[in-house]
């Protein structure tokens, strides 16, 4: 038995299930030691001056925290719990340890592939080594058809020769015990008090109470696809903004690698086996796919996707009107749809990906606003932030990431009434509009004024007028898209 410890540094991967480098750790016969770093600067803020982690996904990320330390206790060990700078930490817990080496989830976005580099600058100079290992996506790095520097820049080729040519690998198996640590200072799990943060409110309107954790994202895999059995439907209902079941949800724990894709894969591949196999089945994977492109155009692309220019390298003069701004990040522009679905994003921390196209396309095809300050909105506010799949699609919404239709916006007026008709969803949110019947619900500034007194709403008081002329302002933004060099 090897007498130096392994160290197994968690980061976004939460869980016990499908989890390489504990599995490889384990085969040493060393002592494994697992710890978790919360990184301080998360609570920093972002370029644009917002909260870089909003109390919803901290909340999350804590009960995922505790709910790994859990099941850790249950198999025999424990996970030590650290604030500060993973550099440097992981790095003086490995030294203070007398670890041989440093076993990890590899990331691929520039904060946290530095943060990884440091470290192994430091511990390579006391023989330490680092091993990083690749579990993040559906299929592995390695068994790509093409090296990263190759991969196609549009989605559909890619999805198609990776499904011809590249198979999934199995799930690593979860142990059934671990090996018991030596005395050591665990450390507490931190509080949102501690961070300056409030405990979130819970919003009886919320579509699903996510808790963090690998248990609840294993429970919300049975309660979805085994009890409800939602996974038949999955590819009709997944553009509902309203109720827990349209879609699967399950985002949020596979942001925080509570769910491994690999396992989600394996019991669709069951239910297609046990109960039934169609084109909803598939959506699924297809969904994780997606995940997967994003993350590994980010490997190929590394900080482009985070610039204004965005992976296009297209020089358009967004604007930023804090005014504007403020009126789209609050829910007040004045068009029911976005106004709900941006009042969703800040009461629960969550939206749908309906919702998410939409309020980005206004935002940046009506509004021509820099399209930045939504990612990084986005980024403040979500539960399942992400941010390959965060920046990646926010570059595609934008017309400067991987799509050849350059200038593709959401016409707000038909998706208002193609994905809420009746106005359920937007009186979910506004409730103002209340009264409003179905056939006038998404145009209420053409309400006429003894309308507005019988629906209960005076426009421009109860209800802010629309911001902008939504043809109008998309045809100038194309114009301008089209003059900077887009392709319109």
């Amino acid at each position: 038995m090897s007498q130096k410890p392994i160290l197994l540094w968690y980061r976004n991967d939460l869980r016990s299930h499908d989890h390489e480098p504990l599995n490889q750790a384990l085969k040493t016969g060393a002592v494994v030691i697992p710890v978790y770093c919360f990184d301080s600067r998360w609570l920093n803020h972002t370029h644009f001056g917002f909260p870089k982690m909003g109390v919803f996904r901290a909340q999350f990320l804590l009960e995922s925290v505790n709910t790994l330390r859990q099941t850790l206790r249950n198999l025999g060990s424990d996970l030590m719990i650290r604030q500060g700078l993973p550099e440097k930490v992981i790095a003086e817990l490995a030294l203070t340890l007398n670890a041989s080496a440093v076993y990890y989830h590899q990331e691929v976005t520039a904060e946290e592939k530095l943060v990884e580099t440091k470290l192994h600058q430091t511990l390579s100079q006391h023989q330490i080594s680092t091993q990083g290992f690749w579990g993040s996506t559906l299929y592995h790095i390695e068994d790509l058809p093409w090296a990263i520097a190759d991969l196609p820049e549009v989605f559909t080729p890619y999805r198609k020769e990776v499904e011809k040519r590249s198979q999934i690998r199995a799930t690593f198996p979860t142990p059934n015990t671990l090996p018991a640590l030596p005395s050591l200072d665990l450390g507490d799990l931190p509080t949102l008090t501690e961070w300056g943060l409030e405990p979130p409110r819970s919003d009886p309107r919320a579509v699903l109470f996510f808790r963090g954790g690998e248990k609840a994202g294993l429970q919300r895999i049975e309660d979805y696809i085994w009890q409800g059995n939602h996974l038949q439907h999955y590819k009709q209902t997944r553009n509902q903004m309203l109720g827990a079941d349209g879609s699967s949800k399950l985002s949020p724990w596979l942001t925080f690698g509570c769910l491994s894709p690999r396992f989600i894969y394996q019991e669709v591949q069951k239910y297609e086996s046990e109960r039934v196999k169609n084109e909803s089945t598939y959506w699924l994977i297809f969904e994780l796919l997606w995940r997967d492109y994003f993350r590994f155009i980010c490997a190929k692309h590394g900080n482009k996707i985070f610039y204004a220019s965005g992976l296009q390298g297209l020089s358009f003069p967004w604007k930023q009107d804090w005014q504007q701004f403020e009126r789209w990040q609050q829910g007040n522009t004045g068009f029911p749809l976005v106004d709900a679905n941006m009042r969703e994003l800040a009461a629960t921390g969550f939206m749908s990906n309906r919702g998410r196209q939409n309020v980005a396309s206004f935002l940046t095809k009506n509004l021509g606003m820099d399209w930045r300050m939504g990612a990084e909105w986005f980024e403040s506010c979500l539960i399942d932030y992400d941010p390959c799949s965060n920046w990646g699609n926010w570059n595609y919404v934008a017309g400067v990431g991987n799509d050849r239709r350059g200038f593709r916006y959401f016409n707000i007026a038909k998706q208002s009434q193609d994905y809420d008709p009746k106005g359920q969803y937007v009186k979910h949110w506004l409730p103002e509009l209340a009264k409003v019947p179905p056939t006038k619900i998404h145009q209420p500034w053409k309400l006429l004024a003894v309308e507005q007194k019988r629906f209960g709403v005076q426009m421009g008081v109860d209800y802010p007028l629309p911001m902008v002329d939504l043809t109008e302002s998309v045809q100038m933004n194309r114009h301008i898209y089209s003059a900077s060099g887009g392709n319109s």
